[in-house]
């Protein structure tokens, strides 16, 4: 359920909603970056393609640019406009979002290294089959997270906090599989090491969404979910449907 709440307030000053709506919508940009860039350094690692890689490499280092000049955005507009209750919420959630991107972008170049070291090794497909479903999850976990800071859903952003159990189960076992398989092949176990960094890259990019998820959840309800279970998170996600469904009532009556 897509909860309709606005996360910032509606001011007096219109230079303070354009700046809050450009802070927002830099955040987004940036999110657009790095969803790219995790989707090509997964692609460079199963296809063996060091262009793709190189390439999303060096995408690092726009997002690298961008953090810093949203953190420069918060920072200012904090001090000049001294926000409060959701506006504050907004800025803060938003500054510690593009901490997790950029983060998120480190690992998908930690990928691309992967990548470009078993193209130039010529090393076997072993692992790609778990590469690829977990970054299948991982890609879905970064879209959707990004979807619901767009439209400030947090039933959404519960949804992808769900799904990093299921990456770290996942991830799991494709640890066992990998390592039973390197006890029995020594010779491969530099090939399948590579793999095994590059997954762990993965299962951290899940990590990283989640906190995104967090920090929308905190954005619009006010309740900050960082270290809560998923049980406790529900709950505040339904308080918030409960609460806004109070609010509607009251306004019909």
């Amino acid at each position: 359920m897509e909860l309709e709440k606005d996360n910032y307030s509606t001011h007096i000053s219109q230079q303070f909603n354009e700046e809050l709506e450009t802070i927002r919508t830099q955040m987004l940009t940036m999110g657009g970056m790095v969803e790219h860039q995790v989707s090509d350094a997964i692609e460079a690692l199963l296809t063996a393609d060091v262009d793709r890689a190189e390439a999303s490499r060096k995408v690092d280092q726009q997002t690298n640019a961008m953090e810093l000049m949203i953190d420069d955005l918060c920072t200012t507009t904090i001090a000049r406009r001294q926000p409060a209750a959701s506006d504050l919420r907004l800025i803060v959630s938003i500054s510690r979002a593009v901490s997790d991107l950029e983060r998120i972008g480190d690992e998908a170049s930690r990928i691309c290294a992967q990548a470009i070291e078993q193209a130039q090794s010529g090393a076997s497909q072993r692992g790609h089959q778990e590469v690829r479903h977990i970054g299948n999850l991982v890609r879905d976990m970064v879209r959707n997270v990004l979807t619901a800071f767009a439209r400030n859903d947090i039933e959404m952003a519960y949804q992808v906090a769900k799904q990093d159990k299921e990456v770290d189960r996942e991830y799991r076992t494709a640890m066992r599989s990998l390592v039973t398989y390197m006890m029995e092949d020594p010779r491969a176990i530099s090939s399948v090491l590579s793999v095994i960094w590059a997954l762990r890259s993965l299962e951290r990019i899940g990590d990283h969404a989640r906190n995104l998820a967090e920090h929308l959840i905190y954005q619009v309800s006010g309740t900050d979910v960082r270290h809560r279970s998923l049980k406790q998170i529900r709950q505040t996600v339904e308080d918030e449907a409960d609460t806004l469904l109070g609010d509607d009532n009251s306004t019909e009556e």
